[in-house]
């Protein structure tokens, strides 16, 4: 055997190693991500057991449908009995997410736009950091300058008794979901390839009927996803919205003062005494809001995906 054949055989042996060595870390890498998937799933699941069997006990004693569509919460009431009737929370989450939704998507998807497709580099730099650093402003900031600036602007210009109202959080809740579509949503719009929008300009459109008739189109289910994490953002907000929202136990109106169910939550715990049905209830209610978050993520995910189908 010669040297030279020895040398190509040592050659061999060194790949064949080194190939060897890079499959088993490749393999303990897709188990690192094997356990990181399943970490996250676990935590889902678990959360998702802990609320439910916390929460069902005080529904069954209750009743699904006096919690549901009970119209008084006092749970403190020791004269009359106690009332757990959560539709005011309910109903309220919906407008105020809904308010918040109408009053924030136009204003972010425009500023998307105009950041992606028309603003020069300059501004769309001093804009985007702007907007970075509104995605970094505590919700408990939100709150505070809500409650000295906005709530008595709403008080004197509707002339009301207080400021501290369901259009307060609706405004404030508006602005706290506008980083989250502006981002995601100027990602989609710069994702849309640029032969797109030359073939519109070359069939004689215009800039603005190309961003808003081909790009924005293109760039939907992107777009859609943004909306999605603004409802998300908007249905958990707590600690901003029991500070303008005037935290009473009312049924919906523009301008009164009304509970979210998740200021519902936060004003509770600290008065319900521990293993009492008030406390068992709050606890309903977190199983109410979780559920509530996961069917409008449900739907919103179908919807996405149908319009991408067609």
């Amino acid at each position: 055997m010669t040297a030279e054949s020895l040398t190509v055989g040592g050659t061999v042996r060194k790949r064949r190693g080194v190939r060897e060595v890079r499959k088993a870390v490749e393999g303990g890498i897709q188990v690192v991500f094997l356990l990181c998937g399943t970490l996250a799933v676990g935590f889902v699941l678990l959360i998702s057991i802990y609320l439910i069997l916390s929460g069902l006990p005080a529904i069954r004693q209750i009743g699904l449908t006096d919690f549901l569509f009970g119209r008084v919460w006092d749970p403190t009431n020791a004269t009359t009995g106690a009332k757990f009737g959560i539709l005011p929370f309910i109903l309220t989450s919906i407008y105020g997410t809904a308010g918040a939704v109408v009053l924030g998507v136009p204003v972010g998807i425009l500023t998307a736009v105009y950041l992606a497709k028309i603003a020069s580099p300059k501004v769309a730099v001093a804009i985007r950091t702007a907007v970075q650093l509104l995605a970094g402003i505590p919700s408990v900031v939100y709150g505070l300058v809500g409650m000295i600036v906005l709530v008595p602007a709403i008080q004197r210009t509707f002339s009301l008794s207080s400021g501290a109202c369901l259009l307060a959080a609706m405004i404030v809740l508006a602005i706290m979901i506008l980083p989250s579509i502006i981002n995601v949503a100027e990602n989609a719009l710069r994702a849309v390839p640029k032969e797109y929008e030359e073939a519109s300009l070359a069939l004689g459109a215009t800039k603005l009927e190309t961003y808003f008739k081909v790009t924005l189109p293109a760039a939907g289910s992107g777009v859609a996803a943004a909306i999605v994490l603004g409802v998300g953002r908007a249905i958990g907000e707590a600690m901003a919205i029991i500070m303008v929202s005037g935290n009473v136990s009312n049924m919906p109106s523009i301008f009164a003062p009304v509970r979210f169910l998740t200021t519902g939550i936060v004003s509770g715990m600290g008065y319900a005494q521990v293993g009492s049905l008030y406390h068992q209830a709050l606890f309903s209610i977190g199983l109410v809001l979780f559920l509530f978050i996961m069917l409008i993520n449900v739907l919103l995910n179908v919807l996405i995906k149908k319009k991408g189908d067609a």
